[in-house]
């Protein structure tokens, strides 16, 4: 460049006209190589020419998709200039990318530092990672600096201003923190590999969860006795698989059946699928493939089965959702698995929303999610059903139940005390391990309690298969049809308080027996534990119709006696030759004529509603019996009500 301007002040070997021409050129030359050094020395924020070799170099290794080299020369790149902006935010979006935020967050912070210009995405970045740290203050002034620029796009500006929702939603949660006291449920259980994805049955003495040992993932089980967790087994050889993972389950109130979720097994329909397995005996059955409509080519995952086993609850990516991963819900019809439905705006977000558990109320939803305010990652939430029966919106479970980290996979005791949860953040066992912890009042689902009961032969004493069927009193709707377990003639079923139910337990060739439970609204009830023994029909055997109701001092038939009705009516219909007799009875109370009147009247509008529903009157009879044959003593209001009843005895076969 000297030479150049040595020629230009040689001023007296051009003429006047050329000597102005010259320099017009010269001086044209020279900016063209000024502006190419300016240029060239522009394009970064440092002169420090080793530094920009290692940026350079490390952007080759970019290229090959080699990180950890890329990283090397970044910072080699520093070492040598640390003012290099540049390649803090190179390193920064590396550090990201491996999703190592706390070293990412320093680089980008230092980039700031350097020139608070430098780029505006800069600003939303810090601000999801510090977010994502638990660093509330901070991501909020750095993420309302971003959405001050213009010419956002609408999809950067709506992510800024959820995150912003986040950091509000974290500061003040921090403020008020809810009663976290996580328990680890023991060695039992837990191991030096990771444990998760904790689910119970309705008597929460046996637990299921997935164990990943050299990255395969199988499912375990435990069983409690005396408030003691057994050491976890092996679930089952005819699930568990070495060359695919199972995981991602919910297991039925009855601990009868087990879904899951398959990846990439050859009868698959898409990248994962939903199966279920059904337990026979000690072990389980052979699971299959649910099939379309719940599965399709897209991902299905992490199912949750209602407590009536009619609706189950999922995850997919599949069309027709709000964001990438949404809840969907599946009834079961006569004709199978009704058409998937989303659960709508109020659970789904542009986000992401996953794991699914649909407590045995059947009205409160507990899942995780990253697209409703929360504290970082994903949370967890609970939405609960409206009287429209529309989900309200959901609650943050709270800080520190949520935390910067990732929440999710949790599930609920029946009683809705207490609450599993999987954790690697804790004192435990080493990596992911079980807890439980006591929910906050706010957060606990609807009362619930549960029936356990066992069918055997009255004669023999040996347990049998048989239907088991619940119903709702007030709607005579049945919420559980199932059968009593073949090996132990056991049954088990969750009950939600503030309703009546109706038991009936039948059986070819046997008398049906029916029970009641009344479950009155807020009070607390403890599990119902009964055994059911059947009678074979025979001659001058009988059994109570206990959910036959009558108002006191009444014969009509009140309408929760429909559905004790409709069984009778099956009775008669799956057994022609049989004829009964109906027999009322009341408790001692009163006047012997009235009560015998009242008898004979009660059991002939049973007689009469049978007729009118096209039982063969031939095959029927009545009679009222008043006081007699009491089956409790009369001392008691629990005895009396005993013995007001109605009774159907064979008379012929």
């Amino acid at each position: 460049m000297k030479q150049y301007l040595y020629l230009i002040r040689k001023r007296h070997i051009f003429s006047a006209e050329t000597d102005m021409i010259n320099v017009r050129y010269w001086l044209i030359l020279l900016l063209f190589f000024l502006g190419f050094k300016v240029t060239a020395q522009s394009k970064y924020s440092t002169t420090n020419a080793a530094a920009i070799t290692y940026y350079k170099k490390a952007g080759a290794f970019l290229d090959r998709q080699d990180r950890a080299n890329a990283i090397q020369q970044l910072q080699s790149a520093i070492a040598a200039d640390d003012n290099f902006a540049e390649a803090h935010v190179q390193l920064a979006d590396l550090h990201k990318s491996l999703q190592q935020y706390k070293d990412a967050i320093v680089h980008y912070r230092k980039a700031l530092d350097l020139n608070a210009e430098l780029s505006r995405s800069i600003y939303l970045k810090l601000g999801e990672l510090e977010i994502n740290s638990g660093e509330y203050e901070q991501a909020k002034v750095h993420l309302e600096k971003y959405i001050t620029y213009a010419n956002l796009t609408a999809e950067n500006r709506f992510f800024a201003k959820k995150l912003i929702a986040d950091a509000d939603f974290s500061i003040i949660a921090i403020k008020n923190p809810v009663q976290f006291k996580p328990i680890n449920l023991g060695p039992e259980i837990n191991s030096p590999n990771d444990e998760y994805m904790p689910v119970s049955a309705a008597d929460d003495n046996t637990l299921i969860f997935t164990r990943k040992v050299q990255n395969n993932e199988d499912f375990y089980k435990s069983i409690r006795l005396n408030n003691q967790w057994g050491a976890a087994t092996y679930l089952s050889k005819f699930i568990n698989t070495a060359e695919y993972n199972e995981g991602a389950q919910s297991l039925s109130q009855d601990g009868k059946y087990l879904f899951f979720t398959g990846c990439n097994r050859p009868d698959g329909m898409g990248r994962c699928d939903i199966y279920v397995t059904q337990r026979k005996g000690d072990d389980w059955g052979k699971p299959f493939n649910l099939g379309a409509p719940v599965n399709s080519s897209g991902w299905e995952s992490q199912p949750s089965i209602s407590a009536d086993g009619h609706t189950l609850y999922f995850v997919s990516n599949r069309k027709g959702g709000y964001g990438g991963y949404d809840i969907w819900k599946c009834r079961l019809t006569d004709k199978g698995w009704a058409e998937p439905e989303n659960l709508g705006p109020n659970i789904n977000t542009p986000y992401d929303e996953q794991s699914p558990y649909i407590h045995p109320d059947d009205s409160t939803l507990y899942f995780c999610s990253n697209g409703w305010p929360g504290l970082g990652n994903k949370d967890l939430f609970v939405s609960r059903i409206n009287n429209a029966g529309k989900w309200q919106k959901p609650e943050n479970l709270g800080y520190p139940i949520n935390s910067c980290g990732d929440e999710n996979g949790m599930s609920i005791s029946t009683t809705g005390g207490f609450a599993y949860f999987a954790s690697n953040t804790l004192s435990g066992y080493g990596g992911f391990d079980i807890y439980m912890f006591e929910l906050p009042e706010k957060s606990k689902p609807h009362a619930v309690t549960y029936v356990k009961g066992s069918v055997i032969d009255a004669a023999t004493k040996q347990p049998m298969e048989a239907n088991v069927e619940i119903v709702d009193l007030a709607t005579n709707i049945p919420v559980y049809q199932n059968t009593s377990s073949a090996t132990g003639g056991d049954f088990l079923v969750p009950l939600v308080t503030g309703r009546n139910y109706g038991l009936t337990i039948i059986k070819n060739g046997y008398l049906f027996s029916s029970e009641n439970f009344s479950l009155n609204k807020g009070e607390t009830h403890k599990p119902f534990n009964i055994e059911v023994p059947l009678n074979t029909i025979e001659i001058g055997k009988s059994a109570i119709l206990k959910n036959i109701f009558f108002d006191i001092n009444r014969y009509d038939l009140r309408p929760e006696s429909q559905s004790a009705l409709r069984y009778l009516i099956d009775f008669m219909a799956m057994n022609p030759t049989v004829s009964i007799e109906i027999a009322g009875y009341t408790d001692n109370s009163g006047n012997d004529a009235i009560n015998q009147s009242l008898s004979a009247n009660r059991a002939k509008a049973v007689y009469q509603y049978l007729v009118n529903h096209g039982v063969n009157g031939n095959k029927l009879q009545f009679k009222g019996y008043g006081k007699l044959n009491p089956v409790a003593p009369n001392t008691t209001e629990d005895g009396k009500a005993k013995n007001r009843r109605t009774e159907f005895r064979i008379v012929a076969k």
